[in-house]
């Protein structure tokens, strides 16, 4: 553990703790004890992060604020911050309560995923060439977590009414925060639902998710950091598989004629070709990175129903 008492004489500075807990963090990853995956990918934008977010400075501070004396206080949240994600592996959203989602800023806690879904790319490119962006007019989230998704394509399309549901109450609250955050209450609907169940019926020109999709070997081989986010946010079945297929079902009756469903499986990718080898899976190519990602529109989705229930009923009975 970090003892505050004993970094008090030494580290008296932001740029202190930053150098530091830089150090400390490059230190465990490379004796593999810890992983950044979740906003980052190196210990000093973690520890430039870490510092700055806890003493609410920007992260473009000058070098008059980095290079001012702490408080007492502030020496010993630091020091218990870095605690908690070397030694307990917390990942470092969860630390500050923020994740950057397609250029903008979300509140985040334990109850929700950490958002890094490579569909910000896409919202960031107004959905092209996938979706016709002066035809979008209604859009759903399935599974909205934060509802980083939601309001980022409330944010790029202001004249869409956005609905975003998800099973977990504590979900909603999390995204409630969110709404009011970038006061989209009029434009944002937030519904308690298992997928579709609660929508009675109503049509959107556009569905995306990101359910979960990871299979039961990947969850068990994931670092530690990715067991701090909610299970039910990841787990989906041996391959990963369950509610995708279920989506696949369900959103025929759910999208507008020239509709589209948007939805990420990540490495569950290959599973699912190898289960509808006859489906003509269109895939996302993202240039900064990210996988997984298909494009069906609702005649495909219709095309393809019979499949669909067949393979939902074989997984109910199993």
């Amino acid at each position: 553990m970090i003892d505050p008492a004993a970094l008090e004489e030494t580290l008296t500075t932001p740029t202190d703790f930053i150098r530091w807990g830089a150090s400390v963090m490059a230190r465990a990853e490379k004796e593999g004890q810890l992983y950044f995956g979740h906003g980052t990918d190196n210990a000093v934008d973690e520890s430039i992060r870490l510092v700055l977010r806890n003493l609410c400075l920007p992260l473009d501070s000058p070098d008059r604020l980095l290079t001012g004396k702490l408080l007492p206080a502030e020496r010993h949240c630091l020091a218990d911050k870095f605690n908690k994600r070397v030694k307990q592996r917390i990942p470092l959203p969860y630390l500050i309560k923020e994740a950057t989602f397609a250029g903008m800023s979300f509140y985040v806690d334990d109850r929700v995923l950490v958002p890094r879904s490579p569909i910000a790319e896409l919202i960031e490119q107004h959905y092209a060439p996938w979706v016709d962006p002066d035809g979008l007019h209604s859009i759903l989230e399935i599974g909205c977590g934060s509802a980083c998704i939601a309001i980022a394509s409330a944010a790029y399309f202001p004249e869409a009414e956005v609905d975003a549901v998800d099973l977990s109450e504590d979900a909603l609250a999390v995204a409630q925060v969110n709404v009011e955050r970038y006061e989209m209450e009029e434009q944002v609907q937030l519904i308690h639902s298992n997928l579709f169940s609660a929508l009675n019926g109503k049509r959107y020109n556009l569905i995306v998710t990101n359910p979960p999709y990871v299979d039961r070997e990947d969850l068990d081989n994931m670092p530690q950091e990715y067991h701090a986010e909610p299970r039910m946010g990841l787990e989906a079945g041996e391959d990963g598989l369950d509610l995708v297929v279920q989506i696949l079902l369900e959103a025929d009756a759910h999208l507008e004629e020239e509709g589209v469903l948007i939805c990420e499986v990540g490495n569950s990718g290959m599973a699912l070709e190898q289960l509808f080898p006859e489906v003509p899976w269109s895939w996302v190519e993202f240039e900064r990175g990210g996988h997984g990602v298909f494009v069906i529109d609702r005649a495909t989705l219709s095309t393809h129903q019979s499949l669909f229930r067949k393979e939902q009923e074989r997984r109910i009975k199993r």
